[in-house]
């Protein structure tokens, strides 16, 4: 059996990792240029083909923040945070790309501006 303060040690490991990650990720954003952020509905066939998770890992990739969900009338909608250029490869993305069983038929953006600092730490699916 592990001892108490190891299995913690072990528990606590990873989270302290994903904090210090999601500190240097928020750094990196600040110092690199105008931050912009987007807000976006895809639609097509893009419910029931993983659309979100596809979504959620490429923002990760390509190191944006902010979120994505399904709207009730079958089209996925969210926001997209970070500097220009990365909120422009997700914007692309989000527009040719999607997941690979998703079909995109169109991807609107809208509230594009510039902002002084991130609203999110990271990428998430809402419900």
């Amino acid at each position: 059996m592990c001892p108490l303060p190891l299995a913690a040690a072990a528990v606590a490991a990873p989270r302290a990792l994903l904090r210090l990650l999601n500190r240097g990720l928020a750094a990196a954003m600040s110092t690199a240029g105008p931050l912009k952020s987007v807000d976006y509905e895809v639609f097509g066939k893009v419910q029931g083909v993983c659309f979100r998770m596809y979504t959620e890992d490429e923002a990760r990739k390509i190191g944006v923040v902010g979120w994505v969900k399904n709207t009730s009338k079958g089209t996925v909608t969210g926001q997209v945070q970070g500097p220009e250029d990365k909120v422009n490869s997700m914007k692309s993305w989000l527009s040719k790309i999607g997941s690979p069983s998703s079909r995109i038929d169109r991807t609107n953006f809208s509230n594009e501006k510039t902002i002084s600092k991130l609203e999110y730490s990271n990428f998430s699916i809402r419900y």
